[in-house]
């Protein structure tokens, strides 16, 4: 199984920062055939529109990952592990501990304290690598990876829901 080095940790993360940016906003980049056509005359209502889609959206998708996850906190760099967690799985790949962390921006330390509670909760394994025993691999168990997934196919089913942003 490939590794990841910590600058493609970093590449990766700022992709998914990039893709959670493009979740949340749904908007300016809208392709021609999702647009909804906007009246000239209420033009000027359209941005505070957006604005508030958009605040809506975001608060939505909060609450859904608070509820889907019950009483685990999965925000800030806990939630940026999981979503690490998450890609290098599904490209074949395994991250140490401290490339979690410094995807997560967090000293190791914190890292550490992180990745404990999410293998408390059952979301992830750690195991020791056993090609550099000083190394620990930090995987995603089948339940956490079930979770993810259900997760992003309920924000799915909602950002279908939602009706397209005017441009």
């Amino acid at each position: 199984m490939q590794q990841f080095s910590n600058q493609e940790i970093a590449e990766l993360k700022s992709r998914v920062d990039q893709i959670h940016e493009l979740l949340a906003s749904r908007g300016k980049d809208t392709p021609a055939a999702t647009v909804r056509v906007v009246d000239p005359a209420r033009a000027d209502a359209a941005p505070k529109s957006e604005l508030l889609d958009q605040l809506s959206f975001s608060i939505q998708v909060r609450r859904i990952r608070r509820s889907h996850f019950g009483s685990a906190e999965m925000s800030g760099p806990v939630w940026d592990m999981m979503l690490d967690l998450m890609l290098a799985a599904a490209n074949g790949r395994a991250l140490g501990a401290s490339d979690l962390a410094t995807g997560a921006g967090v000293p190791l330390s914190s890292g550490l304290r992180m990745i404990a509670a999410l293998e408390g909760l059952g979301f992830v394994h750690r195991s020791i690598d056993e090609r550099d025993r000083r190394r620990t691999i930090v995987r995603l168990t089948d339940g956490g990876a079930e979770r993810m997934a259900s997760y992003f196919e309920k924000i799915g089913r909602i950002r279908q829901a939602v009706p397209p942003l005017a441009a």
